[in-house]
């Protein structure tokens, strides 16, 4: 067992050499310094909202289970934010500093997933998310389903980011102001996406059926749901090599040699070492979303 000290915090960490990527031979402690030194890019897209913590405690290769509840032998220091749910309560933990990122990687914790909305206004949404899931690995269909999402949303009077997920697909991500309800938010995406949908029939999907989809991109609006969760930008995935959700730029999105998968928890510190985080001013364009029948 070894400690490490993180804004202040000592860490009692444990089975550090422990592999948890295979292949790629990537353990524990590799995971506990990329969150430590990806906390300043990570923590203004994650801070101040509740979290799921996808833990795998022997490594990918092994059982995983998703945590909502911040276990009781969590450190005080550890914030918390209790949310009410049917029939009860969830007591989620809320990320506020690199100790919490580097103690949640040491509870082997590989991704983190975010509510899309903030602890101070819990039922308010400031993200709306769209995820573009290709049926069979194919991604060039989902930059073109970014593309058209952007175009529908930017003629709506709202600004749209992309992020390649480190999985299959692409989150096209609008920061919005807190006015709606998850509700309204979500029937808002329906409508988006049933445009595209309409626009390119071959392409793009709605239907929640997997049987019915076919060989087309499914445009999923679920995650605009009160509960629900999206991976966090820059979170490690759970698959081999260990990619990591990436924020993009939108002439990145053009090119075809883009990857969902292509940065990982080593080449994505020189990435934003050369360009630096897209995202940096998302906060800074939330927009209202538009009234009436629709975009």
């Amino acid at each position: 067992m070894g400690r490490i000290e993180v804004d202040g915090q000592t860490i009692k960490t444990s089975k550090e050499d422990k592999v948890f990527f295979p292949g790629a031979g990537y353990a524990k402690k590799d995971l506990i310094e990329y969150y430590r030194r990806i906390a300043e890019m990570m923590l203004p897209h994650v801070a101040n909202r509740p979290i799921v913590m996808h833990r795998f405690p022997d490594g990918i290769e092994g059982k995983s289970f998703f945590n909502k509840n911040a276990p009781r032998y969590f450190p005080g220091w550890i914030a918390t934010q209790r949310v009410d749910k049917e029939n009860g309560t969830v007591n989620h933990v809320v990320i506020g500093k690199t100790a919490d990122l580097a103690y949640l990687a040491n509870q082997a914790c590989i991704a983190i997933h975010i509510w899309l909305s903030r602890r101070d206004k819990i039922e308010k949404p400031d993200r709306l998310i769209f995820d573009l899931d290709p049926p069979n690995g194919g991604f060039d269909d989902v930059r073109a389903g970014a593309k058209r999402l952007r175009e529908i949303l930017e003629a709506a009077g709202l600004k749209a980011y992309a992020m390649a997920t480190g999985s299959k697909g692409m989150h096209v991500v609008c920061p919005i102001k807190r006015g709606k309800t998850f509700d309204q938010v979500r029937a808002f995406a329906q409508q988006v996406a049933g445009v595209l949908a309409t626009q390119d029939e071959k392409k793009f999907t709605t239907e929640q059926r997997i049987a019915k989809r076919g060989d087309r991109v499914f445009i999923d609006t679920n995650r605009n749901a009160y509960g629900q969760t999206a991976v966090a930008p820059y979170s490690v995935r759970a698959r081999p090599g260990a990619p990591v959700a990436v924020p993009l730029e939108w002439s990145e999105v053009d090119r075809s040699d883009l990857r969902p998968d292509g940065y990982n928890i080593s080449n994505v510190l020189q990435r934003l070492g050369r360009q630096g985080d897209p995202w940096k001013d998302i906060d800074n364009h939330a927009e209202s979303l538009p009234t009436g029948d629709g975009p």
